[in-house]
Protein backbone atom coordinates (compact mmCIF):
# COMPACT_ATOMS: atom_id res chain seq x y z
CA UNK A 1 0.00 0.00 0.00
CA UNK A 2 1.31 3.40 -0.90
CA UNK A 3 1.97 6.16 1.61
CA UNK A 4 -1.12 7.98 0.40
CA UNK A 5 -3.20 4.88 1.07
CA UNK A 6 -1.85 4.51 4.58
CA UNK A 7 -2.52 8.21 5.19
CA UNK A 8 -6.13 7.77 4.03
CA UNK A 9 -6.60 4.77 6.35
CA UNK A 10 -5.12 6.74 9.22
CA UNK A 11 -7.50 9.62 8.63
CA UNK A 12 -10.50 7.29 8.58
CA UNK A 13 -9.34 5.52 11.75
CA UNK A 14 -8.69 8.85 13.50
CA UNK A 15 -12.11 10.16 12.57
CA UNK A 16 -13.74 7.01 13.89
CA UNK A 17 -11.86 7.27 17.18
CA UNK A 18 -12.89 10.94 17.44
CA UNK A 19 -16.56 10.06 16.87
CA UNK A 20 -16.43 7.29 19.47
CA UNK A 21 -14.69 9.61 21.91
CA UNK A 22 -17.27 12.36 21.35
CA UNK A 23 -20.14 9.93 21.91
CA UNK A 24 -18.46 8.61 25.07
CA UNK A 25 -17.86 12.12 26.38
CA UNK A 26 -21.43 13.13 25.52
CA UNK A 27 -22.81 10.09 27.35
CA UNK A 28 -20.66 10.89 30.36
CA UNK A 29 -21.84 14.50 30.26
CA UNK A 30 -25.47 13.43 29.97
CA UNK A 31 -25.13 11.04 32.89
CA UNK A 32 -23.17 13.48 35.03
CA UNK A 33 -24.45 16.99 34.22
CA UNK A 34 -27.93 16.83 32.72
CA UNK A 35 -31.13 16.80 34.71
CA UNK A 36 -32.91 13.91 32.97
CA UNK A 37 -30.89 11.01 34.49
CA UNK A 38 -31.36 12.46 37.99
CA UNK A 39 -35.14 12.57 37.56
CA UNK A 40 -35.28 9.12 35.94
CA UNK A 41 -33.27 7.61 38.80
CA UNK A 42 -35.41 9.45 41.36
CA UNK A 43 -38.67 7.91 40.09
CA UNK A 44 -37.23 4.48 39.26
CA UNK A 45 -38.81 1.94 38.63
CA UNK A 46 -41.69 4.24 37.57
CA UNK A 47 -41.06 5.32 33.94
CA UNK A 48 -41.12 9.04 33.24
CA UNK A 49 -44.05 8.48 30.86
CA UNK A 50 -46.13 7.85 34.00
CA UNK A 51 -45.35 11.28 35.46
CA UNK A 52 -47.94 14.10 35.34
CA UNK A 53 -46.98 17.77 35.61
CA UNK A 54 -49.04 20.40 37.47
CA UNK A 55 -48.19 24.09 37.09
CA UNK A 56 -48.91 27.40 38.83
CA UNK A 57 -47.64 30.86 37.83
CA UNK A 58 -47.15 33.50 40.50
CA UNK A 59 -46.68 37.27 39.97
CA UNK A 60 -43.16 38.60 40.34
CA UNK A 61 -44.24 40.82 43.23
CA UNK A 62 -44.83 37.78 45.53
CA UNK A 63 -41.50 36.06 44.92
CA UNK A 64 -40.14 36.94 48.37
CA UNK A 65 -43.13 35.37 50.13
CA UNK A 66 -43.02 32.46 47.70
CA UNK A 67 -39.36 31.77 48.52
CA UNK A 68 -40.01 31.94 52.26
CA UNK A 69 -42.97 29.56 51.86
CA UNK A 70 -40.91 27.09 49.82
CA UNK A 71 -38.10 27.08 52.38
CA UNK A 72 -40.57 26.49 55.18
CA UNK A 73 -42.56 23.85 53.30
CA UNK A 74 -39.51 21.77 52.43
CA UNK A 75 -38.62 21.65 56.11
CA UNK A 76 -41.98 20.26 57.22
CA UNK A 77 -42.55 16.60 56.41
CA UNK A 78 -40.84 16.71 53.00
CA UNK A 79 -37.42 15.16 52.48
CA UNK A 80 -35.13 16.88 49.97
CA UNK A 81 -33.19 14.08 48.29
CA UNK A 82 -31.38 16.40 45.89
CA UNK A 83 -31.35 20.11 45.04
CA UNK A 84 -29.55 22.06 42.30
CA UNK A 85 -29.90 24.89 39.86
CA UNK A 86 -30.89 24.13 36.29
CA UNK A 87 -30.65 25.88 32.92
CA UNK A 88 -30.55 25.19 29.22
CA UNK A 89 -27.23 23.94 27.90
CA UNK A 90 -26.81 27.10 25.84
CA UNK A 91 -28.17 29.48 28.43
CA UNK A 92 -31.23 31.20 26.95
CA UNK A 93 -33.74 28.34 26.77
CA UNK A 94 -36.96 28.34 28.77
CA UNK A 95 -36.60 26.04 31.77
CA UNK A 96 -39.41 23.55 32.33
CA UNK A 97 -39.88 20.13 33.87
CA UNK A 98 -40.78 18.63 30.49
CA UNK A 99 -37.53 20.06 29.11
CA UNK A 100 -35.61 18.52 32.00
CA UNK A 101 -36.92 15.08 31.00
CA UNK A 102 -35.81 15.29 27.36
CA UNK A 103 -32.62 13.47 26.34
CA UNK A 104 -30.72 13.46 23.08
CA UNK A 105 -31.82 16.90 21.91
CA UNK A 106 -29.46 19.59 20.70
CA UNK A 107 -29.60 21.18 24.14
CA UNK A 108 -30.60 19.32 27.26
CA UNK A 109 -31.28 20.95 30.62
CA UNK A 110 -28.08 20.85 32.64
CA UNK A 111 -27.57 21.07 36.39
CA UNK A 112 -25.69 24.12 37.68
CA UNK A 113 -25.00 25.75 41.05
CA UNK A 114 -28.14 27.55 42.27
CA UNK A 115 -28.28 31.31 41.59
CA UNK A 116 -29.97 33.73 44.00
CA UNK A 117 -31.11 37.35 43.85
CA UNK A 118 -31.50 39.50 46.96
CA UNK A 119 -34.90 41.19 47.29
CA UNK A 120 -35.35 44.11 49.66
CA UNK A 121 -38.48 43.71 51.81
CA UNK A 122 -37.74 46.58 54.18
CA UNK A 123 -36.08 44.43 56.82
CA UNK A 124 -32.51 44.43 58.10
CA UNK A 125 -31.71 41.47 55.83
CA UNK A 126 -33.02 40.99 52.27
CA UNK A 127 -34.70 37.76 51.17
CA UNK A 128 -32.50 35.52 49.01
CA UNK A 129 -34.72 34.50 46.10
CA UNK A 130 -33.83 31.56 43.86
CA UNK A 131 -33.78 32.20 40.10
CA UNK A 132 -34.15 28.59 38.89
CA UNK A 133 -34.11 25.34 40.82
CA UNK A 134 -34.77 21.60 40.72
CA UNK A 135 -35.80 19.64 43.81
CA UNK A 136 -36.06 15.85 44.04
CA UNK A 137 -38.45 15.28 46.94
CA UNK A 138 -40.12 12.58 48.99
CA UNK A 139 -43.18 12.78 51.23
CA UNK A 140 -44.65 9.83 53.12
CA UNK A 141 -42.82 7.40 50.84
CA UNK A 142 -44.06 9.14 47.67
CA UNK A 143 -41.48 10.70 45.39
CA UNK A 144 -42.06 13.85 43.35
CA UNK A 145 -40.09 16.64 41.73
CA UNK A 146 -40.42 20.44 41.68
CA UNK A 147 -38.97 22.91 39.17
CA UNK A 148 -38.90 26.68 39.74
CA UNK A 149 -38.22 28.97 36.79
CA UNK A 150 -38.87 32.53 35.58
CA UNK A 151 -42.14 33.16 33.72
CA UNK A 152 -42.77 35.89 31.20
CA UNK A 153 -43.52 36.86 27.64
CA UNK A 154 -41.87 38.87 24.88
CA UNK A 155 -38.53 38.29 26.56
CA UNK A 156 -39.58 39.96 29.83
CA UNK A 157 -39.71 38.20 33.16
CA UNK A 158 -43.07 38.97 34.77
CA UNK A 159 -43.52 36.12 37.22
CA UNK A 160 -42.37 32.82 38.68
CA UNK A 161 -43.60 29.42 37.49
CA UNK A 162 -43.60 26.33 39.69
CA UNK A 163 -44.10 22.88 38.18
CA UNK A 164 -44.69 19.74 40.24
CA UNK A 165 -44.10 16.33 38.72
CA UNK A 166 -45.85 13.44 40.49
CA UNK A 167 -46.88 9.87 39.66
CA UNK A 168 -50.05 9.81 37.56
CA UNK A 169 -52.18 8.46 40.40
CA UNK A 170 -54.70 9.75 42.96
CA UNK A 171 -51.90 9.93 45.53
CA UNK A 172 -49.71 11.95 43.18
CA UNK A 173 -52.58 14.34 42.45
CA UNK A 174 -53.16 14.82 46.17
CA UNK A 175 -49.47 15.66 46.74
CA UNK A 176 -49.52 18.34 43.99
CA UNK A 177 -52.76 19.87 45.24
CA UNK A 178 -51.57 20.03 48.85
CA UNK A 179 -48.24 21.51 47.76
CA UNK A 180 -49.83 24.40 45.87
CA UNK A 181 -52.51 24.93 48.51
CA UNK A 182 -49.88 25.45 51.21
CA UNK A 183 -47.90 27.84 49.00
CA UNK A 184 -50.98 29.90 48.13
CA UNK A 185 -52.01 30.14 51.79
CA UNK A 186 -48.53 31.41 52.69
CA UNK A 187 -48.70 34.02 49.92
CA UNK A 188 -52.15 35.13 51.12
CA UNK A 189 -50.59 35.86 54.52
CA UNK A 190 -48.01 38.02 52.69
CA UNK A 191 -45.81 38.56 55.71
CA UNK A 192 -42.92 40.14 53.79
CA UNK A 193 -44.80 43.30 52.83
CA UNK A 194 -47.76 43.56 55.18
CA UNK A 195 -47.89 46.80 57.19
CA UNK A 196 -45.23 48.56 55.11
CA UNK A 197 -45.15 51.48 52.69
CA UNK A 198 -44.91 50.19 49.12
CA UNK A 199 -44.88 51.14 45.48
CA UNK A 200 -44.54 49.01 42.36
CA UNK A 201 -41.53 49.12 40.05
CA UNK A 202 -42.74 49.46 36.47
CA UNK A 203 -41.11 47.54 33.65
CA UNK A 204 -39.21 49.81 31.29
CA UNK A 205 -41.22 50.59 28.14
CA UNK A 206 -44.20 48.67 29.51
CA UNK A 207 -47.50 49.58 27.89
CA UNK A 208 -49.55 46.84 29.50
CA UNK A 209 -49.33 47.79 33.16
CA UNK A 210 -46.78 45.17 34.21
CA UNK A 211 -44.60 45.56 37.26
CA UNK A 212 -41.23 44.00 37.91
CA UNK A 213 -41.25 44.10 41.71
CA UNK A 214 -42.01 46.06 44.85
CA UNK A 215 -40.13 48.96 46.41
CA UNK A 216 -40.34 49.34 50.19
CA UNK A 217 -40.24 52.96 51.37
CA UNK A 218 -39.08 54.14 54.78
CA UNK A 219 -41.09 57.28 55.42
CA UNK A 220 -40.07 59.61 58.20
CA UNK A 221 -41.98 59.19 61.45
CA UNK A 222 -44.46 62.04 61.94
CA UNK A 223 -45.97 62.45 65.41
CA UNK A 224 -49.40 63.89 66.14
CA UNK A 225 -48.00 67.19 67.44
CA UNK A 226 -46.03 67.63 64.20
CA UNK A 227 -49.22 67.93 62.15
CA UNK A 228 -49.88 71.68 62.14
CA UNK A 229 -53.39 72.18 60.78
CA UNK A 230 -56.51 74.13 61.77
CA UNK A 231 -58.64 72.55 64.48
CA UNK A 232 -61.50 71.85 62.06
CA UNK A 233 -59.17 70.05 59.65
CA UNK A 234 -57.68 67.96 62.45
CA UNK A 235 -61.15 66.98 63.66
CA UNK A 236 -62.13 65.82 60.17
CA UNK A 237 -58.92 63.78 59.94
CA UNK A 238 -59.46 62.19 63.33
CA UNK A 239 -63.09 61.27 62.65
CA UNK A 240 -62.72 60.11 59.05
CA UNK A 241 -59.46 58.23 59.36
CA UNK A 242 -58.24 57.42 62.86
CA UNK A 243 -61.65 56.92 64.50
CA UNK A 244 -63.10 55.30 61.38
CA UNK A 245 -60.36 52.65 61.44
CA UNK A 246 -60.86 52.05 65.17
CA UNK A 247 -64.60 51.52 64.64
CA UNK A 248 -64.35 49.36 61.53
CA UNK A 249 -65.17 46.11 63.28
CA UNK A 250 -68.29 47.56 64.91
CA UNK A 251 -69.34 49.24 61.67
CA UNK A 252 -69.16 45.85 59.99
CA UNK A 253 -71.32 44.33 62.72
CA UNK A 254 -73.97 46.93 61.89
CA UNK A 255 -73.73 46.05 58.17
CA UNK A 256 -71.95 49.29 57.26
CA UNK A 257 -69.22 49.58 54.62
CA UNK A 258 -65.62 49.47 55.87
CA UNK A 259 -64.09 51.07 52.79
CA UNK A 260 -63.71 54.81 52.46
CA UNK A 261 -62.50 57.49 50.05
CA UNK A 262 -61.04 60.82 51.18
CA UNK A 263 -59.90 63.79 49.11
CA UNK A 264 -57.14 66.09 50.44
CA UNK A 265 -57.18 69.43 48.63
CA UNK A 266 -55.48 72.78 49.04
CA UNK A 267 -52.57 74.89 47.74
CA UNK A 268 -49.14 73.28 47.29
CA UNK A 269 -47.02 72.97 50.41
CA UNK A 270 -49.88 72.98 52.92
CA UNK A 271 -49.09 69.59 54.44
CA UNK A 272 -51.04 67.01 52.42
CA UNK A 273 -48.09 64.65 51.92
CA UNK A 274 -46.82 65.39 55.44
CA UNK A 275 -50.22 64.31 56.81
CA UNK A 276 -50.11 61.09 54.79
CA UNK A 277 -46.78 60.30 56.51
CA UNK A 278 -48.50 60.93 59.86
CA UNK A 279 -51.41 58.61 59.00
CA UNK A 280 -49.04 55.88 57.85
CA UNK A 281 -47.16 56.18 61.15
CA UNK A 282 -50.41 56.19 63.15
CA UNK A 283 -51.83 53.08 61.46
CA UNK A 284 -48.91 50.62 61.58
CA UNK A 285 -51.16 47.62 60.87
CA UNK A 286 -52.10 49.14 57.51
CA UNK A 287 -50.15 48.61 54.31
CA UNK A 288 -49.70 51.93 52.48
CA UNK A 289 -49.53 51.87 48.67
CA UNK A 290 -48.14 55.02 47.01
CA UNK A 291 -49.34 55.52 43.43
CA UNK A 292 -47.91 58.36 41.38
CA UNK A 293 -49.97 59.70 38.47
CA UNK A 294 -47.71 58.09 35.86
CA UNK A 295 -48.25 54.69 37.49
CA UNK A 296 -52.02 54.70 37.25
CA UNK A 297 -51.69 52.22 34.37
CA UNK A 298 -50.73 49.67 37.02
CA UNK A 299 -53.85 50.41 39.08
CA UNK A 300 -55.11 46.85 38.65
CA UNK A 301 -51.93 45.47 40.18
CA UNK A 302 -52.01 48.04 42.97
CA UNK A 303 -55.59 47.09 43.83
CA UNK A 304 -54.70 43.40 43.81
CA UNK A 305 -52.02 44.22 46.39
CA UNK A 306 -54.43 46.41 48.36
CA UNK A 307 -56.92 43.53 48.64
CA UNK A 308 -54.19 41.01 49.46
CA UNK A 309 -52.55 43.20 52.12
CA UNK A 310 -55.65 44.81 53.65
CA UNK A 311 -56.22 46.68 55.84
CA UNK A 312 -54.53 49.05 53.42
CA UNK A 313 -54.27 52.70 52.44
CA UNK A 314 -54.15 53.51 48.73
CA UNK A 315 -52.62 56.96 48.15
CA UNK A 316 -53.00 58.57 44.73
CA UNK A 317 -51.28 61.98 44.71
CA UNK A 318 -52.09 64.71 42.18
CA UNK A 319 -55.24 62.85 41.17
CA UNK A 320 -56.30 65.81 38.97
CA UNK A 321 -53.69 64.67 36.43
CA UNK A 322 -55.85 61.64 35.58
CA UNK A 323 -59.27 62.60 36.97
CA UNK A 324 -59.94 66.05 35.62
CA UNK A 325 -63.31 67.00 34.20
CA UNK A 326 -64.05 64.93 31.09
CA UNK A 327 -64.82 68.12 29.17
CA UNK A 328 -61.18 69.16 29.59
CA UNK A 329 -59.65 65.86 28.50
CA UNK A 330 -57.60 65.75 25.31
CA UNK A 331 -57.73 62.04 24.42
CA UNK A 332 -59.60 58.80 24.92
CA UNK A 333 -56.60 57.44 26.84
CA UNK A 334 -57.17 59.99 29.61
CA UNK A 335 -60.79 58.92 29.93
CA UNK A 336 -59.74 55.24 30.07
CA UNK A 337 -57.49 55.99 33.05
CA UNK A 338 -60.28 57.88 34.78
CA UNK A 339 -62.73 55.04 34.19
CA UNK A 340 -60.21 52.56 35.52
CA UNK A 341 -59.95 54.53 38.77
CA UNK A 342 -63.73 54.88 39.11
CA UNK A 343 -64.28 51.18 38.41
CA UNK A 344 -61.69 50.12 40.97
CA UNK A 345 -63.22 52.34 43.66
CA UNK A 346 -66.74 51.14 42.77
CA UNK A 347 -65.69 47.50 42.51
CA UNK A 348 -64.50 47.20 46.10
CA UNK A 349 -66.73 45.06 48.27
CA UNK A 350 -68.38 46.89 51.19
CA UNK A 351 -66.34 44.82 53.67
CA UNK A 352 -63.02 45.73 52.01
CA UNK A 353 -60.76 47.36 54.58
CA UNK A 354 -59.29 49.79 52.08
CA UNK A 355 -58.90 53.52 52.57
CA UNK A 356 -58.42 55.68 49.46
CA UNK A 357 -56.63 58.99 49.96
CA UNK A 358 -56.57 61.22 46.87
CA UNK A 359 -54.70 64.53 46.84
CA UNK A 360 -54.95 67.54 44.54
CA UNK A 361 -53.89 71.15 44.37
CA UNK A 362 -56.72 71.92 41.91
CA UNK A 363 -60.02 70.52 43.21
CA UNK A 364 -62.05 72.68 40.83
CA UNK A 365 -60.72 70.67 37.86
CA UNK A 366 -61.81 67.25 39.13
CA UNK A 367 -64.39 65.11 37.39
CA UNK A 368 -67.73 65.32 39.20
CA UNK A 369 -68.23 61.55 38.93
CA UNK A 370 -65.26 61.17 41.27
CA UNK A 371 -65.38 64.18 43.58
CA UNK A 372 -69.16 64.54 44.01
CA UNK A 373 -70.25 60.98 44.62
CA UNK A 374 -70.30 59.34 48.07
CA UNK A 375 -68.97 55.81 47.84
CA UNK A 376 -65.99 57.05 45.87
CA UNK A 377 -65.04 60.18 47.80
CA UNK A 378 -66.89 60.23 51.12
CA UNK A 379 -65.16 63.25 52.62
CA UNK A 380 -63.19 66.18 51.21
CA UNK A 381 -60.73 67.76 53.63
CA UNK A 382 -59.28 71.20 52.91
CA UNK A 383 -55.66 71.99 53.72
CA UNK A 384 -55.59 75.80 53.86
CA UNK A 385 -52.60 78.11 54.12
CA UNK A 386 -51.59 78.34 57.78
CA UNK A 387 -53.01 81.17 59.88
CA UNK A 388 -50.94 83.16 62.38
CA UNK A 389 -51.16 80.53 65.12
CA UNK A 390 -50.37 77.79 62.63
CA UNK A 391 -47.27 79.63 61.42
CA UNK A 392 -46.18 80.12 65.03
CA UNK A 393 -46.34 76.36 65.62
CA UNK A 394 -44.51 75.70 62.35
CA UNK A 395 -41.68 78.04 63.38
CA UNK A 396 -41.27 76.12 66.63
CA UNK A 397 -41.46 72.78 64.78
CA UNK A 398 -38.82 73.64 62.19
CA UNK A 399 -36.44 75.56 64.47
CA UNK A 400 -35.66 72.55 66.63
CA UNK A 401 -31.98 72.68 67.58
CA UNK A 402 -31.69 76.46 67.62
CA UNK A 403 -33.17 79.27 69.71
CA UNK A 404 -35.61 81.80 68.25
CA UNK A 405 -36.64 84.70 70.47
CA UNK A 406 -40.23 85.89 70.82
CA UNK A 407 -39.35 89.14 69.03
CA UNK A 408 -37.92 87.29 66.04
CA UNK A 409 -40.95 84.97 65.90
CA UNK A 410 -43.29 87.96 65.86
CA UNK A 411 -41.26 89.53 63.04
CA UNK A 412 -41.52 86.31 60.99
CA UNK A 413 -45.28 86.12 61.62
CA UNK A 414 -45.76 89.71 60.50
CA UNK A 415 -43.84 89.18 57.23
CA UNK A 416 -45.18 85.74 56.23
CA UNK A 417 -48.95 86.12 56.02
CA UNK A 418 -50.19 84.01 53.12
CA UNK A 419 -47.27 81.57 52.88
CA UNK A 420 -47.45 77.77 52.98
CA UNK A 421 -46.13 75.43 55.64
CA UNK A 422 -43.41 74.40 53.20
CA UNK A 423 -42.32 78.04 52.97
CA UNK A 424 -41.89 78.29 56.76
CA UNK A 425 -39.83 75.08 56.76
CA UNK A 426 -37.51 76.44 54.07
CA UNK A 427 -37.35 79.85 55.75
CA UNK A 428 -36.08 78.36 59.00
CA UNK A 429 -33.48 76.28 57.19
CA UNK A 430 -32.14 79.33 55.35
CA UNK A 431 -32.13 81.42 58.51
CA UNK A 432 -30.04 78.73 60.21
CA UNK A 433 -27.70 78.71 57.20
CA UNK A 434 -27.19 82.49 57.41
CA UNK A 435 -26.67 82.02 61.16
CA UNK A 436 -23.93 79.45 60.50
CA UNK A 437 -22.24 81.69 57.93
CA UNK A 438 -21.78 84.41 60.54
CA UNK A 439 -20.63 81.76 63.02
CA UNK A 440 -23.51 82.37 65.40
CA UNK A 441 -23.85 80.75 68.81
CA UNK A 442 -27.20 79.01 68.35
CA UNK A 443 -29.71 81.88 68.53
CA UNK A 444 -31.36 83.03 65.30
CA UNK A 445 -31.22 86.81 64.93
CA UNK A 446 -33.51 89.25 63.16
CA UNK A 447 -30.76 89.72 60.54
CA UNK A 448 -30.72 85.99 59.80
CA UNK A 449 -34.47 86.02 59.18
CA UNK A 450 -34.31 89.19 57.08
CA UNK A 451 -31.55 87.79 54.90
CA UNK A 452 -33.51 84.57 54.40
CA UNK A 453 -36.75 86.40 53.59
CA UNK A 454 -35.04 88.79 51.16
CA UNK A 455 -33.48 85.88 49.31
CA UNK A 456 -36.75 83.95 49.15
CA UNK A 457 -39.17 86.79 48.44
CA UNK A 458 -37.11 89.27 46.44
CA UNK A 459 -33.96 87.83 44.89
CA UNK A 460 -35.66 84.82 43.30
CA UNK A 461 -38.42 86.80 41.58
CA UNK A 462 -42.02 85.74 40.98
CA UNK A 463 -41.09 82.22 39.88
CA UNK A 464 -39.33 81.60 43.17
CA UNK A 465 -42.42 82.78 45.05
CA UNK A 466 -44.52 80.27 43.16
CA UNK A 467 -42.02 77.46 43.78
CA UNK A 468 -41.96 78.20 47.50
CA UNK A 469 -45.74 78.55 47.92
CA UNK A 470 -45.69 82.27 48.69
CA UNK A 471 -47.77 83.71 45.84
CA UNK A 472 -50.08 85.56 48.26
CA UNK A 473 -47.33 87.36 50.15
CA UNK A 474 -47.26 91.13 50.12
CA UNK A 475 -43.61 91.84 49.27
CA UNK A 476 -43.87 95.45 50.38
CA UNK A 477 -44.20 94.45 54.03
Amino acid sequence: MTDVGWLFVGLIFGAGVAVVLMVWLRQRRISADTAAPLIVQHFKPLPTSEITITERTFPLRVRADLQIAIDQLFGEGITVRHFCGVRGEYGQQEVSLAGCLMVGQHSEMVTVPPEYEEVNVGEQQPVRVLKTGLWLLEKEGNRFVVVLAPAGHYGRITGVVLQVGTPNSPEGTRIAQEFFKQLEQAIQRARSYRGKVLSLEQLEHSYSGESKGITVHHLREVARDQVILPVATLELLERNVIQFVKQRERLSQFKQSTKKGILFYGPPGTGKTHTIHFLSSSLPAHTTLLISAEQVGMLNEYMTLARLLQPSIVVLEDVDLIARDRRNMNSACEEVLLNKLLNEMDGLKPDAEILFILTTNRPETLEAALASRPGRVDQAIEFPLPDTEGRRKLIHLYSEGVTVSTEVIEEVLMRTAGVSAAFIKELMRRAVQFHLEREGTGEISSADVTNALDEMLVSGGSLNLKLLGATRVNQSE
